[in-house]
């Protein structure tokens, strides 16, 4: 049942068969429609998920109201409105499916106590707050230093799927363009 979860984790760290039952025994599974919202801005984010099927979007309200994706995770992926799994403080982002999507998640209270149990825990942590960190800082960077030709190509070597499966206007918002723009970038390609 839980094969995807068991193999990303088992692909991390080394771990005893015992511990991962045990990390596995900690995850439920739930399944959300497309555009449900798991997380609005104002409440504190209790859960980092891991999608089995679907797509999950992180995303954020500029100041003139615009959203403005910081995030897509799909199949084989965590995801979470991270800084608020992180500090305990009211969260700034929505978390919501893009698709139908099944997850599995594992709330904060028990995440914190498997850090106490399984000491190997603790260095999958590691590694995934090292990819959150790299990940947002060369998107950061992507931003500072190319165009949007640019990030769109970035975009479609890196990570087509974002293009193939989500609809423009998101797509659009992860790159931070006008829908105009994408499709005049699309047309090119």
């Amino acid at each position: 049942m839980q094969e995807q979860l068991s193999s990303y984790i088992s692909a991390k760290i080394i771990i005893s068969d015992a511990e991962l039952e045990q990390v596995l025994s900690f995850f439920k599974m739930v399944q959300v429609k497309k555009n449900e919202i798991l997380i609005s801005p104002g409440e504190t984010c209790q859960r980092l998920y891991f999608i089995d099927k679907g797509c999950l979007r992180i995303f954020f309200l500029t100041a003139g109201g615009t959203e403005a994706t910081r995030h897509f995770a799909f199949e084989n992926q965590f995801a979470s409105a991270l800084v608020s799994f992180i500090t305990n403080d009211i969260s700034k982002e929505y978390v919501q499916a893009v698709e139908d999507t099944s997850l599995y998640y594992i709330s904060q209270n028990d995440f914190q106590q498997l850090l106490q149990m399984i000491p190997q825990w603790e260095k999958f942590y590691r590694h995934y707050l090292e990819y959150a960190y790299v990940t947002n800082t060369n998107r950061l960077m992507s931003f500072i230093t190319l165009d949007a030709t640019e990030r769109y190509r970035q975009l479609l070597a890196q990570n087509p799927t974002v293009v193939m499966r989500l609809p423009n206007r998101m797509v659009a918002s992860y790159l931070n363009i006008s829908q105009e723009t994408l499709s005049r970038l699309k047309s090119k390609a």
